[in-house]
């Protein structure tokens, strides 16, 4: 049955990179995106959330797809602790993760596979847990490897674990910006708010959007937006911006039990519809000059350093 399903994953990445040239684009509006003008290093973009359960990772594959696709060179960094998928949801099985690089065993670029769609993926592993108390020979050993990544891609995007423990706070304020990925479910906009005040007090010019997940319609998925940036306003003075919305589809748990992005099946399903939007959103700003410098190196060294 595995077989079965890695013949079909393999059939169906096949029949989607054969019919790409031809593809027209999703969403009419969007018009061929022009490359942005080369910068000393990638643009950082943190996927993270207040709890699990509200599609964080699958959310980041597929928007890596999606980056791709518009031509970027795009690494996915599975940074999430605990509970590490990246690799299970793209149906690859790397033999080195960054707990071996943070380990001093191998070098980054040994730990960075291909992933169907085009793009890098460096599978995170518990030994990430260890960075909290590096000694400084490895801390600039993993500096330098970080800075390695800054130079060779467009694109460094970092799925985080949930909730607010130090090491994902640690990347949230290393990263130039953060997608708080939520659901309507109470509890889920409970954490999300939590997770951005405890990122804010860390980093108060923290630049923040909001995608809400595995909601109904726009309309569903404003309000949701609309009560965690009221809150966000009236009691942390920060603005955050509205990323969009995933639908609830059911392409998407088809994709994930297949174990391939959701976004290389039917491009018009409504989640590859709301994919194909956020990335184009995001990789409009990811093309502005950063305001803040300095980079991910920077910002990670003041977190190693504390």
């Amino acid at each position: 049955m595995i077989a079965d399903q890695a013949e079909q994953l393999r059939g169906l990445v096949e029949q989607h990179r054969a019919a790409e040239a031809a593809a027209q684009p999703v969403l009419a509006v969007h018009e061929q995106v022009p490359s942005p003008a080369p910068r000393a290093g990638a643009q950082t973009l943190a996927v993270t959330s207040g709890k699990g359960g509200v599609g964080k990772s699958t959310v980041s594959v597929n928007l890596a797809v999606e980056l791709a696709r518009l031509g970027r060179r795009v690494v996915l960094l599975d940074a999430d602790l605990g509970t590490a998928n990246a690799d299970v949801l793209c149906n690859v099985m790397p033999s080195v993760t960054l707990a071996h690089v943070v380990a001093g065993r191998r070098e980054i670029e040994d730990a960075i596979v291909p992933a169907p769609g085009g793009f890098g993926l460096i599978a995170g592993a518990s030994g990430l847990a260890q960075m909290a108390a590096l000694s400084g020979y490895e801390r600039d050993r993993l500096l330098q490897q970080f800075r390695r990544l800054e130079a060779s891609y467009d694109v460094l995007l970092i799925d985080t674990g949930a909730g607010v423990g130090p090491n994902v706070l640690g990347f949230l304020v290393a990263a130039e910006r953060v997608l708080v990925v939520t659901t309507p479910d109470p509890t889920a906009i409970t954490d999300a708010y939590a997770v951005i005040k405890t990122a804010h007090r860390q980093r108060p010019d923290l630049d923040v959007r909001l995608l809400v997940n595995m909601v109904q319609d726009q309309d569903d998925a404003r309000q949701v937006y609309t009560r965690v940036a009221n809150v966000c306003e009236k009691f942390l003075g920060l603005h955050i911006t509205y990323a969009g919305f995933l639908p609830i589809d059911a392409q998407v748990r088809a994709s994930v039990r297949m174990r391939l992005p959701f976004v290389l099946g039917e491009r018009t399903s409504p989640a590859a519809i709301g994919m194909n939007a956020l990335a184009h959103r995001l990789d409009k700003h990811a093309a502005e000059p950063s305001q803040r410098g300095g980079g991910l190196l920077r910002r990670m060294t003041t977190w190693l350093s504390r």
